[in-house]
């Protein structure tokens, strides 16, 4: 047992070291590094919302094609097709491709593409293959164009990032700045798709970065601010779904609108729960995944002849549920086929987005729900669904209340998206373990963690965590008195100590270890131990820097046990083991856990009439 101690574990509060020169922390870690990534970002950000054009016309080449047999790229409604039960052949064809495409050429095409983009930066170091960033765009196109009920989001989503990481490899970049330029890529083709650049920040944010540092939110941020700036060249100009504003809702409609994002999130863990059940039965298919995607485009191809809007992306029902163009009977069977079609086709791998869907559901959801009650008209309510739907399934609900104010530009909505957001959000976390997002990586074996805070080692100064007083070895002490201290018949407390001199100032450190290497190599014994680890180059902390610092020099040098220095002296003030580090640790854990009241109303009020 170490007989020196260390300082409570409770007094990891700021450190009483006045910031003199030595102090170098800044808020952020942000470096000129950030300029060269921002440059490249503005390329990345142009080819995002290229790479959005391209998906785009290829779904509108492949519809036309495929209902109507005219060779336009124009935006067609699948839902005006005079095919007739032919029609029903339409997405097995296109599923069955997709399904060639994915057995032949890549398996990483399968899915709707956030969960994908999320793996790559989670364990393939932000490397996405040239032949999926080929494949993606090209089957999520044939999937859709031929009646899937998927949105391009995902797919553009993947294929943003797919270019992002790919330009990012002709360079010598790091893996967190390759994923900064993946998550531009992706970012920017959501900017370009939908016109909501804030709204895409906010999703690299909250599904994609894995943190929140200026190196990765700016280049993203210019990435979606480029991207928008396409948008009206490429695509128009103006909100995807222009809406009326919406006038201020009574108290009682934020409460109406907190009970509907109750709802939309009950529905959220429904749609989640079909969607892994669906692949879960698919699995138990004695047939090879390949044919997976044709059952599912019989089932699309079915739900189309009961709701023929329920296939394709739909943007046409989002305009008609947002301006109440849709009767209550329609939308509740198109909400219903929608729903099934959807988590049955995308639980058999087929390639296609996720957030079309859910707008689509959620606004028929709130368009219903706004029917029957006293405020606020349908279109708002539709609205306010979409975005609680959204933000409950992704469980992104910052993203989610942003996007629908900037599809619409319906900025006095706002307040209530908020509220259903955040409330579908909440509903969601608590009976759901994982998003329908995460769930598909951790059945791939990888845990996601959502949640940002603070890492307690960047707060925490060594000063705060270092054990002291120090038990120290002379420096002019013999080599070989030091081997019958180490050797003796009763081995010392620590395998390692500090050398000082006459001052208590550092010399170096010296172990049981390194005597008996001395010796072994025939060192002289009368040799000082001042002498003898003056030819060392031991790593040493000091008490005015972060504790995550000393630990990465630790980790990196794989040393145990660190002497801290007072600066300017060399003075000997404390050490650091491995162990000492772990009280950070282990106090925010019991920070987190352990609760009090810190005013006992009771008791005081007992002592005040005593």
């Amino acid at each position: 047992m170490d007989d020196h101690t260390a300082v409570a574990p409770d007094a990891l509060s700021p450190s009483p070291l006045a910031a003199g020169p030595e102090d170098r922390l800044r808020d952020f870690t942000a470096d000129r590094r950030l300029v060269l990534l921002t440059a490249m970002a503005i390329v990345v950000g142009s080819a995002g919302a290229g790479a959005a054009w391209v998906l785009l016309r290829l779904i509108y080449l492949v519809s036309n094609l495929s209902y109507y047999g005219t060779l336009s790229a124009e935006p067609v409604s699948i839902a005006g097709n005079a095919l007739g039960l032919w029609a029903v052949l339409v997405p097995i064809a296109g599923c069955l491709i997709v399904g060639v495409m994915a057995r032949y050429g890549s398996e990483k095409i399968r899915g709707h593409g956030i969960p994908e983009a999320m793996e790559a930066i989670l364990i393939g170091k932000s490397r996405i293959q040239p032949r999926v960033a080929a494949l993606k765009p090209l089957s999520s196109a044939i999937s859709i164009g031929t009646g899937g009920p998927f949105g391009a989001e995902g797919p553009i989503i993947m294929t943003g990032g797919a270019f992002g990481s790919l330009f990012a490899q002709f360079f010598h970049l790091s893996n967190p700045e390759r994923k900064t330029l993946l998550v531009a890529g992706a970012a920017a083709g959501m900017t370009a798709t939908f016109g909501t650049p804030v709204a895409a920040m906010l999703l690299a944010v909250e599904l994609l970065l894995f943190e929140w540092k200026p190196r990765s939110f700016v280049p993203v941020a210019i990435a979606c601010i480029i991207a928008a700036g396409w948008r009206p060249v490429l695509l128009g100009a103006g909100p995807l779904f222009p809406m009326a504003g919406s006038a201020a809702l009574p108290p009682i409609g934020l409460l109406l609108a907190a009970g509907l994002g109750i709802a939309c999130g009950l529905a959220s863990g429904l749609l989640t729960q079909m969607v892994y059940a669906s692949e879960d039965l698919f699995q138990r298919l004695p047939i090879h995944w390949m044919w997976w995607p044709a059952i599912g485009g019989v089932a699309i191809g079915l739900g189309g002849l009961i709701e023929p809007h329920a296939l394709g992306v739909g943007y046409d029902n989002i305009a008609a549920l947002l301006n109440d163009r849709m009767s209550d009977p329609a939308a509740i069977r198109l909400v219903i086929v929608k729903a099934i079609i959807w988590s049955i086709a995308l639980g058999s791998g087929t390639s296609g987005g996720v957030l079309a869907p859910l707008l689509i559901m959620g606004g028929a959801i709130g368009a219903v729900f706004g029917g029957f009650v006293p405020v606020g008209d349908p279109g708002l309510w539709a609205l306010i669904g979409m975005a609680a739907i959204m933000g409950g399934t992704m469980r992104s609900p910052l993203t989610s209340a942003i996007f629908a104010i900037e599809l619409t530009h319906n900025l006095g909505a706002l307040l209530p998206l908020a509220t259903a957001c955040v409330v579908a959000h909440a509903t969601t976390v608590l009976l759901l373990r994982r998003s329908i997002l995460t769930e598909k990586v951790a059945r791939r074996g990888h845990h996601v963690m959502r949640e940002y805070v603070v890492d307690p080692f960047e707060t925490v100064r060594v000063a705060d965590v270092m054990a002291r007083p120090v038990d120290t070895l002379p420096g002019d002490m013999p080599v070989k008195q030091a081997f019958a201290f180490f050797t003796g018949s009763e081995p010392p407390p620590h395998r390692s100590y500090p050398v000082v001199d006459s001052a208590d100032r550092f010399l170096g450190m010296v172990s049981r270890a390194d005597v008996l290497r001395w010796l072994r190599e025939g060192w002289s014994t009368d040799e000082s131990l001042g002498q003898a680890v003056a030819r060392d180059d031991p790593v040493v902390g000091y008490g005015d820097e972060l504790a995550g610092e000393l630990a990465d020099r630790m980790a990196e040098t794989d040393t145990s046990r660190v002497p801290i220095l007072r600066r300017g002296d060399n003075v000997v003030v404390g050490l650091i083991a491995r162990r000492d580090l772990l009280r950070v640790r282990s106090t925010a854990v019991r920070h987190e856990r352990d609760r009090e009241a810190l005013i006992q109303l009771r008791r005081k009020l007992r002592r005040e009439t005593a």
